[in-house]
């Protein structure tokens, strides 16, 4: 008898901690069930969820333009020289600069992660973006071209219309990204197909009318592998989008909302140093102001 009840309090104790270590990995977390929700007039967020080819858990914000009164905003420099950026994650970004929209930016430097202990930035730490970058009519940024080439740029004109890669007279926002993914409506050919990671994303349709961002949850077993980037781009033509670029994946992709009060909500579930929920301090953020 005294045998039975142990085994018993073992299986006990087992299912408790397996319960435990789950709901400690899974904190905050997204339910992995597809929903649609219109968070404004003329913008909408759905979240996709896949199991085929493997886990995918996907977060896509629409923008009409059109009927959504909405105005833009990347990242202004908080100083001058070649390090114009604080690292702010996104959720500051959005509490800062009073966004009701928010998902992380370009590729920046300095950057490295080389344990729990050991990484850059932190918040409040000097970077600076990968690629060419401007804020309300600023341009702090012409890219590091020695490191990464010609970047990918979305343009914004003061009336907030966009344009990839063709700049107008007038820049008043401009972000970049770290490669093309679709262009005339398709995939760009040659996209990586084999690597599973967390991915962001931006892209309009043929007009411009709309705005698609993206942001798809990775590196999380059972619940979200990631996106290759040619899913990636394949998942932007399904919602519409004829031109559309990566924004830096990884550790950094995340989209954010305002709730109530105010407050940051996290759309997404974001893993740095390999814990889910976790957000990075990242570079800059592409901002949407509603009803400004």
């Amino acid at each position: 008898m005294k045998r039975a009840w142990k085994i018993l309090i073992g299986i006990l104790l087992a299912v408790s901690l397996c319960i435990g270590g789950y709901l400690l990995y899974d904190r905050g977390r997204p339910a992995p069930v597809p929903m649609k929700q219109t968070l404004y007039e003329g913008i909408v967020y759905r979240r996709i969820v896949r199991f085929t080819p493997h886990a995918m858990i996907a977060h896509v914000i629409v923008i009409d333009r059109k009927t959504a009164n909405v105005a833009f905003l990347v990242t202004p420099p908080d100083q001058e020289g070649d390090l114009p950026l604080k690292a702010r994650t996104t959720s500051q970004f959005l509490d800062e600069f009073n966004v009701q929209i928010a998902i992380n930016g370009d590729g920046f430097d300095p950057w490295w992660s080389r344990g729990p202990a050991d990484y850059y930035p932190r918040a409040g730490d000097p970077v600076a973006p990968h690629g060419f970058t401007a804020s309300n009519g600023n341009v702090y940024s012409t890219g590091v071209l020695e490191r990464v080439g010609t970047p990918p740029t979305l343009y914004f004109t003061r009336q907030g219309y966009p344009s990839f890669n063709r700049r107008p007279n007038k820049v008043w926002n401009a972000i970049s990204g770290d490669r093309m993914l679709v262009t005339k409506g398709e995939p760009v050919s040659g996209l990586d197909d084999s690597t599973l990671e967390p991915r962001t994303a931006i892209g309009i349709n043929s007009n411009g009318r709309y705005l698609y961002l993206v942001v798809v949850d990775g590196r999380q077993p059972f619940y979200s592998a990631g996106a290759t980037f040619r899913e990636l781009a394949e998942l932007l033509v399904e919602q519409g989008a004829y031109i559309a670029m990566s924004l830096d994946g990884g550790g950094s992709s995340t989209m954010v909302i305002e709730g109530e009060g105010g407050k940051p909500v996290i759309l997404n579930s974001p893993i740095d140093h390999y814990i889910p929920g976790t957000e990075r301090p990242v570079g800059n953020h592409f901002g949407v102001y509603v009803n400004p």
